[in-house]
Formats: C-alpha cells, sequence, structure tokens
C-alpha cells in the first residue's frame, strides 16, 4: 500500500491539465510543464481531481505509484507557485553578483568562477552573499543550486563556503581539542 500514491491531488483554478497516453502537460500561471510517466501507472481525472492507479501488484509497480504521484504535484505546485532555494555565501572576501545570465562567483580561489545559468530556470543576488535559484521544475532548481553549492561546499572548521539557508553545518574543534 502506497500512503503518497493513494492521495488525489486537487487540481487549482487557472491550471490546465492533459493526459496523452504516458505524456502529461501541466500548463498554468507561470508556465506549462510536460513529462512522460511509466504505462505501468495510469492517471485518471474526476472533474478537478486527479489519482493515480497501478496496473499490478508487482514491487516495481509500487515502487512508481509514489514517486509518479509525487511528480505530479511537484508539476502542480510548479506552475502555480513556483520553487526556490535560496544560498547563502559565508567567508571573507567570497561574494557573488549576476550579469545578464552568468553568475560570476568569488570564493576564495585564485580565479573568478563563472557559470552560465541555463534556460527555464532564473538566478537571482539580492545581496553579494545570497543567491536565490527559483523556476516551476522542483528538479531543475535543486539541480541549479546544488551545482552551485558544490563550487564551495561548506568546510567544517570554520564553515566557509555556499550552504543552503536552512543547513546546518557540523563544526569541528580545532587541533588544540585533543591537547592537555
Amino acid at each position: 500500500m502506497s500512503r503518497i500514491g493513494n492521495k488525489t491531488i486537487t487540481i487549482p483554478a487557472g491550471v490546465e491539465f492533459s493526459v496523452n497516453g504516458n505524456e502529461v502537460t501541466v500548463k498554468g500561471p507561470k508556465g506549462t510543464l510536460t513529462r512522460q510517466f511509466s504505462p505501468l501507472i495510469s492517471i485518471e481525472n474526476d472533474n478537478g481531481t486527479l489519482t493515480c492507479v497501478r496496473a499490478n501488484e508487482e514491487k516495481h509497480t509500487k515502487q512508481l505509484h509514489g514517486t509518479t504521484r509525487a511528480l505530479l504535484n511537484n508539476m502542480i505546485v510548479g506552475v502555480t507557485n513556483g520553487f526556490s532555494k535560496k544560498l547563502i555565501v559565508d567567508g571573507i572576501g567570497y561574494r557573488a553578483a549576476m550579469a545578464g545570465n552568468t553568475l560570476t562567483m568569488n570564493l576564495g580561489y585564485s580565479h573568478e568562477i563563472k557559470y552560465v545559468v541555463e534556460e527555464g530556470v532564473k538566478v537571482e543576488c539580492p545581496k553579494a552573499n545570497e543567491i536565490v535559484v527559483s523556476g516551476i521544475d522542483k528538479q531543475r532548481v535543486g539541480e541549479v543550486a546544488a551545482n552551485i553549492r558544490a563550487f564551495r561546499k561548506p568546510e567544517p572548521y570554520k564553515g566557509k563556503g555556499i550552504h543552503y539557508e536552512d543547513e546546518h553545518i557540523r563544526r569541528k574543534e580545532g587541533k588544540t581539542a585533543g591537547k592537555k
């Protein structure tokens, strides 16, 4: 029994939903998303309420059931509200700035890092130490945020680097911790 897969999804006003075989298209005020799903899961629309029904009780089909429902819900939330991730740049001299569609970061290396932002994802720098990644596709927003964070992951001694706003960094004591 998939508890997530059995939940229904309510389509909000202003969102168009269409199923063409295995391909689902969702149109909303923020944009359009299209995704292919497995033929083992059928998506039924009953007057603005979506349900996912699996074809059989095999383990692989049960795994796809909850995943399909979660992806559908993310598509609907994305075209209505959108998704965003906030990154914090910590460190002396560390900063970020946007110029066109290129994010330029000074992260303590001998050179600047230039990251070209892909189409469909919006990156903003409201302050020199903040980066906000937003868009309608949750997977692409998370992937771009992870790629930016990978340029300088937070280190455990001083906490310098790029980290998510709500991320907790485990801190370590320095070498003096072992001396008596």
